[in-house]
């Protein structure tokens, strides 16, 4: 979902009345970022509140690759990660996850395993239908056991859109709240709904209502959704005991053509790109009674502070084991505050650009190869910037292209070298990218191997279902990573 994609920003259909009015009730986030351009890094890194390049979400197979968890990927978010959900649990929190997962899909990488109590959702994205020949149809969970499949027990017409899954997974949301509130018990929510990536569905209460096709229709819905989660809150009276934050894991998927995918508002490119449009999300906070309604901060977020302020809420200390990049922003929520922190862009295992103030500064850029931009897959349609949205990796380390996102936020115009104003602004990032890199210690890429022995062929509880497929022979090989 794109920064662009909501009324509160700007988006002229003005179709999210129920995330616009969580806006008006709460904090709005304008410099908002994901950890990376693409959904399962920037995933890991909201739950471990730490960089891809530090919880192993990533791979060393080419250079600033994109990598992610499709069905044929070997590796998963490492047992030696400390989740969200596991801190918690410390605190008695109850912790449930619905919807796409997206870290992984052997047995011993799914949410079960790594803190999470409860699971109604799926390990991968909804791609298909497949034949169950050479690629089987991607599970649906409920808790630990297979309860179906996409396009078979759970449908997605793709030819007209429609698809009850969002409504599912409200449904799911609202009964875990019930239950945990008649019990007393704290809980965690992680609502991860997919509708907007491609293929986009909705159901059929939503379809054909929107000014912007299918993909608009799904953001109906899931506006609809979360309006509905928190009027739920209100109606048992737990608004002002819960804390609540709406965001994106990338930027909208401009690449898949403007029927498939959103808007990234004035920034530049999309999904798979470290310019803005693939790394600002839309972001807003809603705590009645704690956080100032009506608030709009100028704060440099990330989702890895969701990991940090989420424990500082509950009352609970990251571990003090790890690096954790993830800052604790109750202050910008309670006072408004400002506190002083650089954005990391990273590509895989480069660091594509940083961010320090207004300033950001490219040390490479790429959007996508020559190869697939022939082919017509472009990251940046319509958008072309000379010596800026390359489709070779440029390096400019030794004289980075630098910008100054408040006057210029579609990274159009790079300052000139020879001015006082490039020479400051690059002192101070430079610093910091210094400070950075000295710091930092890799883990251990998860994302190199590919097998087609582990795809989802006969997940758990298959068995009952009489749905388990045979697997092929194990033949893994380095995964190859185009983006």
């Amino acid at each position: 979902m794109g920064w662009g994609d909501l009324g509160v920003f700007g988006q002229p259909s003005k179709e999210t009345p129920n995330l616009d009015s969580m806006a008006a009730q709460g904090m709005l986030f304008p410099n908002f970022y994901t950890a990376n351009p693409l959904c399962s890094p920037s995933r890991a890194s909201l739950l471990t509140g730490r960089l891809p390049v530090r919880n192993g979400f990533y791979t060393t197979n080419a250079h600033a690759r994109n990598a992610y968890t499709p069905q044929e990927i070997v590796g998963g978010i490492s047992k030696d990660e400390i989740l969200l959900p596991q801190v918690l649990k410390k605190k008695g929190y109850v912790s449930k996850i619905i919807g796409k997962w997206h870290l992984g899909h052997s047995a011993h990488h799914l949410p079960l395993e790594h803190g999470f109590d409860e699971w109604f959702g799926a390990p991968n994205c909804h791609f298909g239908p497949y034949n169950s020949s050479d690629r089987p149809n991607v599970p649906v969970y409920n808790n630990s056991q297979m309860v179906g499949r996409y396009y078979e027990e759970f449908g997605i017409d793709k030819k007209t859109g429609e698809s009850n899954l969002t409504q599912i997974y409200l449904e799911e949301g609202l009964d875990f709240i019930f239950h945990q509130n008649m019990a007393q018990r704290p809980f965690f929510l992680y609502w991860a709904a997919d509708a907007t990536h491609a293929p986009v569905y909705a159901s059929k209460r939503f379809l054909g209502k929107s000014q912007r096709g299918r993909y608009g229709d799904a953001v109906m819905e899931l506006d609809y959704s979360v309006g509905q989660m928190l009027a739920w809150l209100r109606a048992l009276g737990i608004d002002k005991d819960t804390f609540v934050f709406f965001t994106s894991d990338n930027g909208a998927a401009v690449m898949s053509g403007p029927k498939q995918s959103g808007s990234n508002g004035p920034f530049l490119c999309g999904k798979e790109t470290t310019f803005e449009g693939g790394m600002r999300e839309p972001a807003i906070a809603w705590w009645p009674g704690h956080i100032p309604a009506g608030t709009v901060s100028q704060q440099l977020g990330t989702v890895m502070d969701l990991f940090s302020t989420s424990l500082s809420v509950a009352g609970l200390s990251v571990p003090d084991d790890r690096l954790i990049d993830g800052l604790d922003l109750s202050p910008v929520l309670h006072n408004n505050t400002l506190i002083n922190r650089p954005i990391f862009y990273y590509r895989g295992n480069e660091m594509m650009a940083v961010r320090v103030g207004p300033y950001k500064a490219h040390y490479w850029t790429w959007s996508n190869s020559w190869e697939e931009f022939n082919q017509g897959i472009n990251f940046c349609p319509g958008q072309e910037v000379a010596g800026v949205t390359t489709h070779t990796q440029q390096e400019h380390t030794m004289q980075p292209l630098i910008f100054h996102l408040g006057w210029d936020p579609g990274e159009k115009y790079p300052i000139s070298v020879v001015t006082k104003e490039y020479q400051d602004a690059l002192s101070r990032i430079t610093a910091v990218v210094e400070k950075h890199k000295k710091g930092l210690v890799p883990g251990v890429p998860q994302l190199n191997m590919c097998d087609m022995a582990v795809m989802n062929w006969a997940p758990p509880g298959c068995e009952k279902l009489g749905k388990c497929l045979k697997a092929p022979k194990s033949q893994p090989w380095k995964c190859d990573w185009p983006h």
